[in-house]
């Protein structure tokens, strides 16, 4: 999973930096927070007032559940564990629940979807189909009137209606918040049979789906900033660049080894010009030892250096009645010559959350108050500050298994109240560990130089032997007529040398910049669309001019379009990396090819199969022309899965055997359905996986 594409959405017209990582929603958490309070309490009472009639209707009006073969499916989702390093480690003995599992039941490589990207294989997953039928194809789309990014699975509105009451502004609606995956998830169609469904943070889940059972929700779920994931830094260090990537830098000055500041939160839109709010945040160093005593908010906390805080509570008020409750976490990262603090993202309070996150409103407050505060935002771990240098491989470690702690705790707890039905969670530690660390495993890799030593170059294989010890726990608690699946979406591959397609579609004449323009400018600013047939813009996607589609196309549909198409294919089919005399890119798949259904329109042109060992660059990935095609990726985030998706393959376990030989992805829905005795949907892609039932 891509934190980078998500966070930096722009805020259009903005020249600030500071303003770049405006994402989904920002000013949404503030505006809703005085609605959902109200809403979430009324529900508590209506459900408790009304739970006697809805149980009689259910049993007198709904058709009883159907006869099933099994009690309960679990499904366990590993994103981006990789069946190679999985054959390897079971080799080696270090994953003997994993053996086990193999030795019980079935062990299959799982094969994943076009284009191997999280949103795109977790729908399917949940849908049973491919993505012309439940509308995701990247992390991003594009706005065809402005050809800038869009996030391709939840809309946001805005408020457009205040009432003005002095320096204050009452909003009049509430935004619009929709979920732009389409077709049903197979908890759905199992809720419709009457039939009970925990689902916990499986991507594309925001906001949640309403149906019979409890879901939380994941990917997309914005910060209280509406970003999807940015830190903050403030430091005595003097002003550098701006960080690329997820994060805002403040200036202190230490006075007496003392300083005193504001913590920057979400907008105030209750106020004309919407100033942030903001929290007091003070501090005194103890230099002698090592350690700093902290107040954000009213909240001391005292820090060793290097020591990651718990969780810190803080409260925003915005009007008179109106808070907005959110976490975060502190960190010391130097108190030598420079101070430096590093504030995590600023969750949403999961006990008060001022966004929807859950289903049904009061699920994600239950949570909290059964396993204590956790993390909410979708893409969770702090892969940017890793990635900046602000913090370090401990450091993200850390973070990294408290969420998967709180995982954890969530899944047990949602298993051991589960009699009947099924039961579905998704652990990220996996992808987001082997994204900063591959370059531990791949000897080549030119972020990996110099780390022969390093403390943590162990990661990836403690992490599947961390994985082995949660399947070793779930067995445990398995039950007669139980279905255990432990899955992958994708598995993965090094991330050696980024290819900006925009510069080889400006090199072979496809793409034309404006004149006194050099490319340089972030998401495709400086091309000219009126001479301009084809982009790169997501991860894998490019797209043609078309007329009549985009804003400004130039490319008639038809035989012109499928000429073009099939030229571009053509030439980048084996694209050679000259410096390293590899291939770049194995293969250019037409998406009107790979699949059908009621949303093609909404996809890729073409979608892009690059071979292992490249993906797209950092640079085409923020619509940035200039550069080389060919460039080394230096950067911690060294391996990916955003390639041809015949090289990255899932897992599937199960603990019963299987006569089939090649489960896809998109088979899990039909197949959870089936085992409950429900016919899958003619709408799905996917068939049942034999053998199971």
């Amino acid at each position: 999973m891509i934190r980078f594409t998500l966070s930096v959405l722009v805020l259009l017209g903005s020249a600030t930096p500071a303003l770049a990582y405006i994402g989904p929603g920002a000013g949404f958490a503030l505006m809703s927070s005085a609605f959902v309070l109200l809403t979430t309490v009324l529900i508590v009472f209506a459900t408790l007032v009304a739970w006697p009639f809805r149980w009689l209707w259910r049993k007198l009006m709904l058709p009883a559940p159907p006869k099933s073969s099994i009690s309960r499916l679990i499904v366990v989702g590993l994103d981006g564990q990789d069946p190679k390093l999985t054959d390897q480690f079971m080799r080696e003995g270090i994953l003997p629940n994993f053996s086990a599992l193999t030795k019980e039941g079935s062990y299959r490589r799982l094969a994943t979807t076009f284009p191997s990207v999280s949103p795109v294989a977790w729908s399917s997953f949940s849908t049973g189909a491919h993505p012309a039928r439940h509308n995701i194809f990247d992390f991003l789309d594009r706005d065809r009137r402005t050809y800038l990014p869009l996030l391709s699975s939840t809309r946001i509105g805005k408020v457009d209606r205040f009432l003005k009451i002095g320096r204050f502004r009452i909003p009049l609606h509430k935004p619009e918040l929709r979920l732009l995956r389409k077709s049903k998830p197979f908890w759905t169609i199992l809720g419709e049979h009457r039939i009970w469904s925990t689902v916990l943070r499986v991507p594309i889940t925001f906001p949640p789906d309403r149906f019979y059972g409890a879901e939380l929700s994941a990917m997309c779920v914005p910060d209280l900033l509406g970003t999807q994931g940015t830190f903050l830094l403030y430091t005595t260090r003097p002003a550098g660049q701006a960080f690329k990537e997820g994060g805002l830098r403040f200036p202190v000055s230490l006075e007496n080894d003392a300083f005193s500041t504001t913590l920057q939160g979400p907008d105030n839109v209750f106020l004309e010009g919407a100033p942030p709010l903001t929290l007091p945040l003070s501090g005194r160093l103890d230099r002698v030892a090592r350690q700093a005593h902290l107040d954000l908010g009213g909240h001391e906390v005292t820090l060793a250096t290097g020591t990651l805080s718990d969780w810190i509570p803080l409260e925003f008020s915005a009007a008179p009645g109106v808070t907005v409750k959110g976490l975060t976490r502190l960190l010391v990262t130097e108190s030598d010559e420079h101070f430096s603090l590093y504030v995590s993202p600023i969750n949403m309070d999961p006990e008060a959350p001022a966004m929807p996150i859950s289903h049904p409103s009061y699920y994600a407050t239950y949570l909290a108050k059964r396993i204590g505060s956790f993390s909410t935002l979708g893409l969770a771990e702090d892969t940017w500050a890793l990635n900046e240098g602000v913090t370090d491989d401990g450091t993200f470690l850390k973070q990294t298994y408290d969420i998967d702690r709180e995982r954890e705790s969530m899944f047990f707890a949602g298993l051991d109240r589960l009699r009947k039905g099924c039961l579905v969670c998704v652990f990220d530690a996996t992808d987001r560990i082997q994204h900063m660390f591959w370059r531990d495993i791949d000897k080549g890799h030119p972020a990996g130089r110099g780390r022969e030593q390093a403390p943590h170059r162990d990661a990836i294989r403690e992490l599947y032997k961390h994985n082995d010890a949660l399947v070793g726990r779930v067995r445990a608690r398995m039950r007669e007529g139980d279905v255990l699946m432990v899955i992958s979406d994708h598995g993965f591959s090094s991330f050696r040398r980024g290819v900006n397609l925009n510069q080889w579609l400006l090199r072979e004449g496809y793409l034309t910049l404006k004149p006194g323009t050099d490319g340089s400018t972030e998401w495709l600013r400086d091309v000219d669309w009126s001479a301009t047939r084809a982009y790169a813009l997501g991860l894998t996607g490019m797209f043609l001019n078309m007329k009549g589609r985009e804003a400004n196309g130039i490319v008639s549909p038809g035989a012109e379009a499928a000429a073009l198409k099939a030229e571009i294919m053509g030439k980048l089919a084996k694209l050679t990396d000259a410096d390293k005399s590899t291939v770049g890119v194995n293969e250019a798949f037409d998406t009107s090819v790979l699949y059908a259904g009621p949303y093609l329109e909404n996809a890729p042109d073409l979608i892009i199969g690059y071979n292992a060992g490249y993906r797209t660059s950092w640079d085409c990935a923020t619509g940035v022309v200039s550069g080389p095609v060919f460039e080394d990726n230096l950067k911690p985030w060294s391996g990916d899965h955003c390639i041809d998706p015949r090289l990255v393959p899932g897992v599937f376990f199960c603990n019963r055997k299987t006569t089939t030989t090649d489960p896809k992805l998109i088979d899990i829905a039909p197949t959870a359905l089936r085992l409950f005795g429900i016919e899958p949907p003619t709408h799905m892609d996917g068939r049942p996986i034999e053998g199971l039932a």
